[in-house]
């Protein structure tokens, strides 16, 4: 069975100031007169389903309404707490084992545990989806080869999305790539300086024979002689200094320094020597540097403001290049992956698509029959299954009066029919929530046909917790457990008071239901009939 609702908390939501019910699994009748507040106790558990929080719910007095259900498993282990409040000014709050949540989030932990049927929205079989999975879960269909097929097929799509592109995509790119990178290789790049090395020696060859005679005159200075004329160099007159000071301690550090510029200036000379009698005018050595650098040029026009920058784009080229190759492949072998799962996949769904259209028919004439002991005896109730593949388009429709045709079942019954219908339904299933909770079920019926809703509610109470709000005298008595709600008048103001009844408050509750008069003798004597009560005349108790 699941976890069953042990504990309903209702505070300042209508006519009800305070009250705790606690219950039990089975069925329990919720009764009472009309207004109550039986129905307020099903919109409790509907703000706990996530519905609808309208502030006018609010009791007259107070700041917001409060609502807290308590769900613990059937050998009293693990619990769940869901709450709700609405205020009157502001928004609506929730919480999960006392822990703030978004309504969404309770929304999704209550479905797990509770089902509603009635007048409220929270009709979980009326949904596309819910109905597939109940055909499903009557028919013993394993969907999980499908799900599986699906899964892989999804997951080999993905994966060939994140190719980039398809072949020609692909191809069109590595055309590219490999144009750009044969093109830096060929340039055979090896030191990101090489632009600033070879302007330098385009700049000294351009000018070969002027830098000559620059490093002539300069040499001259330096030694003293312009090749006729014998003069005194800068190298001499360092020589007649040092000779001056040589020999005196005072002056030491100062002749150590002409020391230094004499070695500095005999460096220098000897440098311009080399300039004067090496650097000759080389025409075709100007020509490779100057092509060699507007190679350089259009490189960094085409792949990045530097040669390092190139040769990054080179090396990111060659990188890619080989990805693409291992893509291409990947990408041969995916194709032929991607056919073997949608084949894997189509037949998968042909399965299950057969199974459904199989068990279709089958659980429809069982909710058929029900309905017809539910006091619907011209109802008629079919299964669409429909759509590509595994016929996933599951349709519960209902025609629930003769000459009707059949219509979905959010659009083909009343409250009340559409509440037997999901009773049939849940007769039939064997998947249900751990609480199933009735509004309206019993409306426009009466006699035997009362008594058969009954006996399914009871029947269903073996499998689930169920409650039901009922107006019926012989549902009320099926019950395994009654709840009555009585409005009462005190200074002035109207409150509903709950009560677990014992045996003999049902006796009396149920008088009240069949004759209006719980002081009846007649009725209690039909009243202890219905509930299998005997007197001490009747015998001993069964």
């Amino acid at each position: 069975m699941g976890r069953h609702l042990v504990e309903l908390h209702v505070r300042d939501l209508g006519v009800i100031d305070d009250v705790t019910v606690a219950l039990d699994p089975g069925m329990t009748a919720l009764t009472g007169e009309t207004g109550a507040g039986k129905t307020l106790l099903i919109g409790a558990l509907s703000l706990l389903l996530g519905g609808r929080a309208d502030p006018s719910v609010v009791r007259a007095g107070a700041d917001e309404a409060y609502v807290e259900g308590r769900f613990v498993d059937d050998d009293g282990g693990d619990e769940v707490v869901l709450a709700r409040s609405v205020a009157r000014a502001g928004r609506s709050k929730a919480w999960i084992d006392g822990r703030a949540a978004p309504v969404g989030a309770l929304t999704e932990a209550a479905t797990g545990l509770l089902e509603l049927h009635g007048q409220h929205q929270h009709r979980t079989l009326v949904v596309p989806e819910a109905q597939r999975r109940a055909l499903d879960a009557f028919g013993a269909i394993d969907t999980g080869p499908l799900e599986s097929a699906r899964s892989r097929l999804a997951a080999l799509l993905r994966e060939a999305d994140g190719l980039g592109g398809d072949a020609d995509q692909r191809a069109r790119e590595a055309e590219v790539l490999k144009f750009q990178v044969d093109e830096i290789d060929a340039a055979g790049l090896n030191d990101p300086n090489e632009d600033a090395a070879l302007e330098a020696e385009e700049d000294r060859l351009a000018e070969a024979s002027a830098h000559r005679e620059a490093a002539a005159v300069a040499l001259g200075a330096l030694e003293g002689t312009d090749g006729s004329v014998v003069e005194v160099g800068a190298v001499d007159r360092l020589a007649q200094a040092s000779g001056a000071l040589t020999g005196r301690p005072p002056l030491h550090a100062l002749d150590q320094r002409v020391r230094a510029a004499m070695a500095e200036l005999g460096d220098l000379a000897g440098e311009l020597r080399s300039v004067v009698e090496t650097w000759e005018d080389d025409p075709e050595r100007l020509d490779e540097v100057r092509s060699r650098r507007r190679l350089l040029h259009e490189l960094i026009r085409k792949y990045g403001p530097s040669l390092d920058t190139v040769m990054a784009y080179g090396d990111a080229g060659r990188v890619r290049l080989a990805a693409l190759g291992d893509l291409e492949t990947r990408a041969v072998a995916l194709d032929a992956e991607i056919l073997h799962a949608r084949t894997a996949t189509a037949d998968a769904e042909s399965v299950v698509a057969r199974e459904r259209r199989r068990v279709a028919p089958v659980l429809a004439s069982d909710i058929e029959t029900t309905l017809h002991d539910l006091a619907m005896p011209s109802a008629r109730f079919t299964i669409r299954v429909e759509g590509e593949g595994s016929g996933d388009d599951v349709v519960f429709e209902l025609a629930a009066n003769p000459g009707e045709p059949a219509q979905p079942l959010a659009r083909a019954a009343s409250g009340g029919e559409l509440s037997r219908t999901m009773l049939a339904v849940r007769l039939a299933l064997t998947d249900a929530p751990g609480v199933l909770v009735f509004d309206e079920v019993d409306a426009g019926v009466g006699g035997a046909a009362a008594t058969a809703v009954g006996s399914a509610l009871a029947g269903l109470g073996h499998y689930a917790q169920v409650l039901v709000v009922t107006h019926l005298a012989q549902v009320a008595a099926l019950a395994d457990h009654q709840v009555e709600v009585r409005k009462i008048e005190a200074d002035g103001r109207t409150r509903s008071e709950v009560t677990r009844l014992d045996p003999d408050g049902r006796v009396v509750e149920i008088s009240r239901m069949l004759s209006g008069s719980p002081d009846s003798e007649s009725a209690r004597r039909h009243a202890s009939e219905l509930l299998g009560i005997r007197g001490p005349s009747d015998g001993p108790h069964p």
